[in-house]
C-alpha cells in the first residue's frame, strides 16, 4: 500500500501561475521540491535546474516564464515542459528536471511517497 503525502488543496495551484514548494527525502537527504499546475493537470519536479544543481525560482513559487508557457531556471534561462520536464531549450543540455509522482483527488495533491522511493 502507497504512503502519501497531502501537498496542497488542489485550489492552491492555478493553470500556469506560482508553484508551491515542499520538500522530499531523496537518497536520504532533504530535498527541495515544488508542484505546479499545466492544463489542469498537477506536475511536481525536485526544484533542481538541469544544468547545475540551483533552484528554478529566484522569487519563491515562480516557475513559469513569463507567458506561462515554461517553467524555468531564473539563474541560467534553462526552458523545460512542465508536463514533463523535459528540456527545451538553453543550457540545460539535454538534461531535464526529475519529475516526482503525485496524484490529485478529493480537492488535495497528493505525493506518493512509496513510488518516491522506488525511484
Amino acid at each position: 500500500m502507497s504512503e502519501e503525502r497531502v501537498i496542497c488543496a488542489s485550489g492552491d495551484l492555478l493553470d500556469g501561475g506560482k508553484g508551491l514548494r515542499f520538500m522530499v527525502d531523496w537518497h536520504g537527504r532533504p530535498v527541495p521540491a515544488f508542484v505546479i499546475r499545466h492544463q489542469g493537470v498537477a506536475h511536481a519536479f525536485l526544484n533542481q535546474c538541469g544544468h547545475v544543481p540551483v533552484e528554478l525560482d529566484w522569487q519563491e513559487g515562480d516557475f513559469f516564464d513569463a507567458d506561462g508557457v515554461y517553467l524555468i531556471c531564473s539563474t541560467h534561462g534553462a526552458l523545460y515542459s512542465p508536463k514533463d520536464g523535459r528540456c527545451v531549450s538553453g543550457r540545460c543540455s539535454g538534461k531535464g528536471l526529475t519529475s516526482l509522482p503525485v496524484e490529485e483527488r478529493d480537492n488535495q495533491i497528493c505525493l506518493t511517497e512509496h513510488r518516491l522511493a522506488n525511484t
